[in-house]
């Protein structure tokens, strides 16, 4: 369980660092969606979606507060419940389904990581730690 964890924690990291990275980056006119949404919450989501992917694999590698994975992950699947809804509304079923499949993603991670498989081992010393 903890290896298809990982497996879908690092997809899911990829997948909202380049989509939380392009909403930081590209001019707000290029990111015109099926839902016209303010260009300050764009930006807000971008952070958030960014600080959520690092927050699904530094606490397991670095060791430290590795109870944030759960939490980032929950957070992921908050904005993509809201990403469901706003691309459903919008018309586009098919990306709707995509970011459902997307959130259904977040939630195994979450409860994985909170009941299934949690990270143990605090006795091991960090990756950071090794390296010294």
């Amino acid at each position: 369980m903890n290896v298809a964890l990982w497996i879908v924690q690092g997809l899911l990291a990829a997948l909202f660092l380049f989509a939380g990275g392009a909403k930081l980056v590209l001019p707000l006119d290029q990111m015109a969606g099926p839902v016209a949404l303010p260009g300050w919450f764009l930006r807000f989501l971008g952070v958030a979606e960014v600080l959520g992917a690092l927050g699904l694999v530094l606490p397991g590698l670095l060791r430290i507060r590795p109870g944030l994975t759960p939490l980032a992950s929950a957070g992921l699947v908050i904005i993509m419940i809201g990403a469901t809804v706003v691309t459903w509304v919008g018309g586009m079923v098919a990306v709707a389904l995509i970011n459902l499949v997307v959130a259904l993603l977040a939630a195994f991670v979450a409860y994985g990581r909170w009941r299934l498989a949690p990270y143990r081992d605090s006795s091991r010393p960090s990756v950071l730690r090794r390296a010294s």
